[in-house]
């Protein structure tokens, strides 16, 4: 691949299940210029679930393939989608950055699943696509997330903030990029993000979301909940680590079902709890951030972003105030990662996954046509 800026769209699928992100970038795999070009397909409630099922599967069952080529056409979407609303002609584009779903994480065993179809999406799209991110940082022994740290500090180069900084992700798990003047970067996964309160307000209300924070912010949360929710020895060890959005479930819904609360308390307490595990991160960084930038679809959350200001006591603010896209940071992510792929650049490292040493990774996938 010639030197240069590459067009990639980059496409990510979150453990909140909600559907999929592609956005449109341009970069040579170190500087980046944003484009302002994002959708977001949102995925079929069926389909939501028959993914739903596939979680916590350490190996492929046989309907498996299913699910992944179902959402994969979903991404197939994405991208015409993408590519419709920016003028774009595929012939334009570089690569794709394709994620796929992560199914189980448990990188202490040397496992990470994502599940998707790459060379589908690149032959129907007839753009090489990079994915399987992760399995080379967890085969040399990292944790194989979070990946978006290099992304992180490529965008806030330019964005004239007083260091150190924090950048928080808050998806179905949240993790925050802590970059200070040094260029060392240091990730790690925070703890639940939105996962345990969207589950809890599907189950109890039927919608996957609490809307702006509101049910929490009617209810009360229960402190005791929290600091047994804090005993988790997750909290104790020293990052890099990394969870699975299933990480901690039992734990906490039975924290919560055992003090039998009801829907706008369990809310609270929820969002509650996930605002303390990102707090008790901060006995893990090297100074306190001056302040915080947060993206994802938990900064939507009212009351999550008003109890992070209390209780970090310095500003927290959403990173669109960067003139950043909150809801695209992730998708722009992976065309970043998919471009370093092609230029056999360190995706990871070991300030932000535990891997020994600085860690290339990604599969190319050329489309059949092309090949």
């Amino acid at each position: 691949m010639t030197q240069g800026w590459i067009k990639a769209i980059g496409m990510m699928s979150g453990t909140s299940l909600d559907g999929v992100d592609a956005a449109l970038i341009e970069t040579d795999g170190v500087e980046v210029r944003r484009l302002d070009h994002a959708v977001f397909v949102p995925y079929a409630p069926e389909l939501r679930e028959r993914m739903r099922a596939c979680f916590g599967n350490r190996r492929a069952t046989n309907t498996e393939h299913v699910v992944a080529d179902d959402l994969t056409q979903v991404h197939v979407d994405a991208v015409n989608m993408l590519l419709e609303k920016s003028g774009t002609l595929a012939g334009e584009i570089g690569v794709i950055g394709f994620h796929g779903q992560t199914v189980f994480h448990e990188p202490a065993s040397g496992l990470t699943r994502q599940i998707g179809t790459p060379d589908m999406l690149a032959d129907k799209t007839g753009i090489p696509v990079v994915a399987d991110f992760r399995l080379a940082d967890v085969a040399a022994g990292g944790e194989g997330a979070p990946l978006a740290p290099v992304y992180h500090a490529a965008l806030m180069k330019s964005a004239g903030v007083e260091l150190p900084v924090a950048v928080l992700n808050i998806g179905g798990v949240s993790n925050v990029t802590y970059i200070d003047a040094n260029d060392e970067l240091l990730a790690f996964d925070c703890g639940p993000g939105n996962a345990r309160l969207d589950d809890w307000m599907l189950r109890h209300t039927g919608n996957p979301v609490d809307l702006n924070g509101a049910t929490a912010a009617s209810g009360n949360g229960d402190p005791m909940v929290e600091v047994k929710f804090l005993e988790d020895p997750y909290f104790d060890r020293v990052p890099p680590k990394s969870l699975d959005r299933e990480d901690m479930a039992t734990r906490i819904d039975g924290l919560v079902g055992q003090a039998k609360l009801n829907v706008s308390d369990g809310a609270a307490t929820l969002a509650n709890c996930s605002v303390a595990a990102i707090v008790a991160g901060v006995n893990h960084l090297p100074a306190a951030p001056q302040s915080w930038f947060v993206c994802g679809g938990g900064r939507h959350n009212d009351y999550v972003m008003k109890t992070l200001n209390a209780r970090l006591g310095v500003p927290v603010r959403s990173v669109d105030d960067l003139d950043w896209d909150g809801d695209a940071v992730e998708a722009e992510c992976f065309g970043y990662l998919a471009v370093r792929h092609l230029r056999e650049l360190p995706l990871s490292f070991p300030g932000t996954t535990g891997v020994p040493e600085p860690c290339c990774g990604g599969k190319l996938y050329i489309p059949k046509k092309a090949a």
